[in-house]
């Protein structure tokens, strides 16, 4: 008596063959096509609208002094007192207005809030891409409750291809060990399909887009 195949066996047997015959992209004209849809919107507000979609905070700052005056009345609100910096560039802005900052890692598991740079901010869905090739490395947007990404408005793309080849433009051959795609604050939904933020990393996310940093 021949054995009957089941729907579960056909689907496994389909998976099989097609990762034995590995083709090219099988859609490489999807972004043609009429699913694929463009958004011609000024990247800054669609990523703005995105960010706060998915429970994120957007702050836009003209210069240096309003992400200062922006900053300073963040931490003041939230009452931060231990913040971390580790990367240069933002440790000499930062500096320069005099804004308490945490260099090393000492005490680091009091950490309040991490402030980061990024790579690139995906317009399109609201993301920030980070790599480990920046000194905050993979702790700091991680451990904190509180995440505070400062990104130029030139970091602003629109998909993330787009952040992707900003990345290899940027590394070439070196490419980052770690790329992580954050889309809003840590969150799941695990325990009675209730949402939680913050479950697995930071609770809250702060994007300060900024025009010019001088």
């Amino acid at each position: 008596m021949k054995d009957t195949i089941t729907t579960k066996e056909l689907i496994l047997k389909k998976i099989r063959k097609a990762l034995l015959e590995k083709r090219e992209n099988p859609h490489p004209n999807l972004e043609d096509t009429p699913l694929y849809v463009k958004n011609d919107s000024e990247l800054e507000f669609l990523f703005a609208e995105q960010l706060t979609a998915v429970s994120g905070k957007f702050v836009y700052c003209e210069n240096g002094i309003e992400l200062m005056e922006n900053l300073l009345e963040l931490a003041e609100r939230n009452e931060w007192k231990k913040i971390f910096c580790w990367e240069p560039e933002l440790q000499d802005i930062l500096s320069k207005y005099e804004f308490p900052f945490l260099k090393s890692s000492k005490d680091f598991e009091l950490a309040d809030v991490g402030i980061t740079l990024c790579e690139a901010l995906i317009a399109r869905n609201g993301s920030v891409l980070l790599s480990n090739k920046n000194q905050s490395g993979r702790r700091l947007s991680i451990y904190p409750h509180q995440h505070v990404v400062i990104a130029k408005t030139s970091q602003l793309v629109l998909d993330l291809k787009d952040g992707l080849k900003v990345i290899k433009d940027k590394y070439g051959a070196q490419i980052p060990s770690m790329i992580s795609n954050i889309t809003g604050p840590s969150r799941t939904a695990d325990i009675e399909k209730t949402l939680v933020l913050g479950a697995h990393g930071p609770k809250d996310l702060f994007v300060f887009l900024v025009d010019d940093l001088s």
